[in-house]
């Protein structure tokens, strides 16, 4: 996909959010027809965000627990930006209006440490990328899948809509963490158990999702800088609310991230 064709989809996808126009795949001859191209437009959709949005501060990998790669029918994980004005701490509240449709995941982030340059060895597993990791915490990922039809889904739009992230809401990060194959997240809904999952469920380990991220990024000539913040994936199914409710995300030995949604 030439830039000028990359740019265009990219701003094709900013009109769309502008008027919430329900989430679909591009058309046959303007679409990124491989992964590559998908995050060509990314870029260039996440530059468009900046001026009223912010630089980057993070990323979210999506879909590394089977629940989500079910839910979505798409089995490998997906990469997107998160930006400086999209962080929220816990305790939080947002509106349901300011998105197409509001979905809640529930999730384990990271810290970097220390940045994880993209001429370094590839990392490949939880072992190999620990050393950069400083944090750990409890948090909710914000997506806006603009009413997706999840019976068809197009993996190469969705990564070129920055994978749906439009915000994240993070705990206070703890310097010392549990086994987290064997962490226990719980979520809530107003006090009411909603679901559950467990570190494991994130591609094994949620450090191994960050070493999926870092390889990404080598790939395209980035790397992790220190600082940043991961997203590893949700341990459960996405929620989608359509009331005023508090949602509560606890991870054993860890600590708790909570956010209110009003209409």
């Amino acid at each position: 996909m030439d830039e000028t064709a990359a740019q265009h989809a990219a701003e094709k996808l900013l009109a769309a959010h502008r008027t919430n126009e329900r989430f679909e795949a591009f058309g046959p001859l303007e679409g990124p027809a491989v992964m590559v191209d998908a995050y060509d437009i990314q870029d260039r959709f996440v530059a468009l965000l900046r001026p009223a949005h912010g630089d980057t501060i993070g990323y979210k990998v999506g879909l590394t627990s089977q629940a989500m790669q079910a839910f979505c029918g798409i089995g490998h994980p997906i990469a997107g930006v998160v930006l400086a004005r999209r962080i929220h701490r816990s305790p939080a509240t947002v509106r349901l209006a300011e998105f197409g449709r509001l979905g809640l995941e529930f999730e384990i982030a990271v810290r970097i440490k220390s940045d994880v340059a993209a001429s370094a060895t590839p990392h490949t597993t939880a072992e190999t990328i620990a050393r950069h990791i400083e944090g750990v915490c409890a948090a909710i990922e914000l997506v806006d899948d603009r009413s997706a039809d999840y019976s068809n889904l197009d993996v190469r739009a969705l990564v070129a809509d920055n994978s749906w992230n439009a915000g994240i809401v993070v705990s206070d990060f703890a310097s010392v963490w549990p086994d987290l194959e064997a962490a226990r997240g719980r979520a809530s809904r107003d006090g009411a158990p909603l679901g559950e999952g467990f570190g494991r469920d994130i591609l094994g380990h949620p450090f191994n999702s960050v070493a999926w991220l870092a390889h990404q990024l080598a790939s395209r000539g980035e790397g992790l800088k220190a600082g940043q913040i991961v997203m590893t994936g949700s341990v459960m199914k996405t929620i989608f609310p359509t009331e005023a409710a508090s949602y509560r995300f606890e991870l054993e030995g860890v600590g708790a991230v909570e956010v209110r949604v009003e209409s």
